[in-house]
């Protein structure tokens, strides 16, 4: 084996990292139990749910685990390991992947992992293991990416996913799987307790057909460090919509794999990119590397745009779709991949201001509700009127106070991210689009695959049966009582800080679909594609070759609209230039002011007034239909 270089050259080995562990007092865990009990029976949102459809009681659990420590004493007290596993096991129960006992110091920050990456890929109905990739500096001669997995710690890989899927939260059978599978080479230790094996035997079978072993120790470095500090009252924690452990995984990977995409910020400076269009085949540089990903891909439908979008996890979701709109601007105009995979979630708006960049349609924001318990009627009270100038809870106020009288369980619905900015710009491409998802998609990306079916913007393509359902606002322990200390601190609050930098976040709001699945809940339920694909082993092994080719014919079925419009320098005169539009109707500031017939391509019109208007906006019509819109500012 080479010498270590790069991450592992920084690692060290599990078993000695855990020596530096174990500093919680027993006053320390009966905090944590006493406030994880507050979160859980006070705080969280789809407790109901979570009761009734997997049959779990963690509030008990909790009052069980906080009797025995009122039993113990310092001498007798249960090794802390044990406690770290009990505590995160009860919040794995509700298999919520907002809903997790984050790990004190040593753990914070860091993550366990094995030196390579394993995927799954069908032949037909039969599902096999292979190797993607493996970290820089490791290298054991006729291990490479390509060899297939045969069995884990003499177990064989398909039965021990299974085991290590039950281990882990996920709401639907394939977002459990695909945690399952991700989990046996890299675990963040904020969220999960450290693996109970030092060492994992691989066996595999390699290029010659000759079946091997690979013993290896599992290692434990530190993680690159998130965008969004969400203990903080700003906008960005308060719409958070993120599952942390996919999120972790995703900053890991790229420290592991793919070290040129880790950014110390997440935007780098614009000035030196190209503004050319992509050549076929070719990716567009982004100021944004660990968001985005945007390339030209051909096929053999024809030549398409391929956006990858890591994450929401921003701070500033109007940069964030101005750096989107940029990229597809670059690409082919005649169909646009919208690939999702993998993408934990992040900020609420972001997720939900993208989707009017790629529909003519109004978009209409999730909904959300609050559980009408006490203690949430008291947060929002506090936060009646934006008193701080981050958060306005007023919208829920008067059910969260009627529910004392009607016993209802939830509070009204209303959207977190504001309907105004969901409509600002409008929609920026014309061509069609189909968007990839698999259950790896938690949260703000739960809630653009649901809006992005519920508006009806072109079909959904998973690799997976599901995504990963995790439909819900997420608040850490730490926002929670900073909310009832601002702007004044409020009498009795409940909340406590914690030890060791331990840490907690609940699911606080769930969020409802719109339009034909209106009030459904997207906790647990997802989005279930329009179409499914299996992945191959060349989808594994040679960047989604037969994914990008079933994503081409899929758009190759549909339409390829266009609609551009540009008001002259002087006069009133407005030309459009348009594809398979029979109709142009036009407003200048929300006001009709002419509707024109299409005959041809390209069309001068006269708008008395357009020049003087802040916003134009030109919706474009086929057989009676909405099917394209062009929003200019002035």
């Amino acid at each position: 084996m080479t010498q270590p270089s790069g991450s592992m050259a920084k690692s060290v080995e599990l078993r000695d990292f855990l020596r530096t562990a174990g500093t919680l007092t027993l006053a320390d865990r009966r905090t944590l139990v006493q406030q994880a009990l507050v979160l859980v029976e006070q705080n969280y949102v789809h407790l109901p749910l979570k009761v009734a459809m997997h049959a779990i009681n963690p509030v008990q659990r909790l009052r069980l685990l906080g009797l025995r420590l009122s039993r113990q004493t310092e001498a007798t007290m249960d090794p802390e390991w044990r406690f770290h596993a009990e505590l995160s096991e009860i919040f794995h129960s509700v298999r919520d992947l907002h809903t997790n006992y984050l790990l004190p110091q040593p753990f914070s920050g860091k993550i366990a992992y094995l030196p390579y990456q394993i995927e799954e890929y069908y032949d037909g109905e039969v599902r096999h293991y292979v190797v993607t990739r493996v970290v820089a500096g490791f290298s054991v001669p006729g291990f490479a990416p390509g060899v297939e997995v045969t069995h884990w710690n003499g177990i064989p890989i398909d039965r021990a996913v299974a085991i290590n899927a039950a281990r882990f939260a996920g709401g639907n059978a394939a977002a459990r799987h695909s945690r399952g599978l991700q989990s046996l080479t890299i675990r963040p230790l904020r969220i999960h307790v450290p693996p109970d094996e030092d060492w994992v035997t691989l066996s595999y079978v390699n290029g010659d057909g000759i079946t091997k072993e690979l013993r290896e120790r599992w290692r434990v470095a530190d993680n690159v460090p998130p965008f969004v500090d969400a203990d903080q009252l700003t906008t960005a924690a308060v719409a958070q919509g993120l599952d942390l452990g996919t999120d972790e995984i995703g900053r890991a990977v790229k420290m592991l794999y793919v070290p040129e995409a880790v950014t110390i910020r997440e935007s780098l400076d614009v000035a030196d990119l190209t503004s050319e269009p992509a050549a076929a085949g070719a990716d567009v540089p982004t100021s944004m590397p660990s968001v985005f990903r945007a390339r030209s891909v051909v096929t053999a439908a024809g030549t398409f745009g391929h956006i990858r979008v890591f994450t929401f996890n921003v701070n500033d979701p109007d940069g964030f779709v101005a750096e989107f709109v940029r990229l597809i601007r670059l690409l082919p105009q005649t169909g646009l991949i919208v690939d999702v995979r993998g993408n934990g979630g992040g900020h609420i708006f972001a997720s939900e201001f993208l989707l009017q960049t790629l529909t003519p349609r109004p978009v209409s924001p999730e909904p959300t509700q609050f559980i009408t318990t006490p203690l949430n009627a008291r947060i929002c009270s506090q936060h009646k009127g934006d008193p701080t100038g981050q958060i306005d809870l007023t919208p829920w106020c008067a059910s969260m106070d009627q529910a004392t009288e009607t016993a209802a369980v939830y509070s009204n619905a209303f959207p977190i991210t504001p309907a105004d900015g969901a409509n600002a710009i409008g929609q920026q491409y014309h061509g069609p689009v189909v968007l990839i998802t698999d259950a790896r998609c938690y949260s703000a990306t739960d809630i653009f695959a649901a809006g992005f079916q519920d508006h009806k913007i072109g079909p959904v393509l998973g690799v997976d049966d599901n995504t990963g359902a995790g439909g819900a606002n997420v608040w850490t322990h730490q926002l929670l009582k900073l909310l009832l200390e601002l702007p004044e601190p409020a009498d009795g609050s409940p909340y406590r800080p914690l030890p060791g930098e331990a840490g907690m976040r609940v699911s606080i709001r769930r969020t409802l679909r719109v339009h034909d699945l209106a009030g459904t809940p997207v906790e647990d339920l997802g989005v279930v594609p329009d179409h499914r694909h299996r992945m191959t082993r060349r989808d594994v092994l040679e960047n989604n070759a037969d994914l990008m080719e079933r994503a081409g014919q899929l758009l190759a079925a549909q339409p390829v609209r266009r609609l551009d419009a540009q008001v002259s320098a002087t006069g009133d005169q407005l030309t459009l230039r348009t594809r398979l539009l029979d109709r142009a109707d036009v407003y200048l500031d929300d006001r009709p002011k002419a509707s024109v017939d299409l005959s041809q391509e390209s069309v001068t019109v006269t708008v008395p007034g357009i020049g003087a208007a802040q916003v134009v906006r030109v919706e474009g019509f086929e057989d009676g239909e909405l099917v394209a819109a062009r929003t200019l500012t002035g």
